[in-house]
């Protein structure tokens, strides 16, 4: 099987790791802090912040686009909107990486109450 070593990326777990440098077909592979596998993001210390970003920067920015873009706001519509568009963004893969850390559910609690003081308030 041929790999490409542009892709492969190493990553460094734990607090007494040596952090060594590996090669690949005598090319150096990069080290990362994070990175992004099957949608999911991975951080060094594995914990979910990054993905919690991610999904919150989606999920508003999409919010943004249905507040600029509907005109008959009706309630009904509004929910169906939400529903079908930003909540996907929001429950990605939710069991993989599972924020337990308050911050981290205040951010995400951010984008739904935004939906609530915008549209249905």
């Amino acid at each position: 099987m041929l790999f490409k070593v542009d892709k492969c990326k190493v990553m460094h777990f734990g607090k007494k790791n040596q952090e060594y440098e590996y090669y690949m077909t005598g090319h150096k592979l990069d080290s990362v802090t994070a990175e992004k596998d099957l949608g999911i993001w991975i951080s060094h210390d594995l914990k979910a912040s990054q993905q919690c970003i991610q999904a919150y920067s989606k999920a508003n920015k999409l919010l943004g686009v249905l507040n600029r873009t509907i005109k008959c706001k009706d309630v009904g519509n509004l929910l169906c909107f939400y529903k079908s568009l930003i909540r996907p963004h929001l429950e990605f893969c939710i069991a993989a990486w599972s924020p337990h850390y308050v911050k981290d559910k205040v951010l995400i609690e951010k984008v739904q109450r935004r939906f609530t003081r915008i549209y249905l308030i």
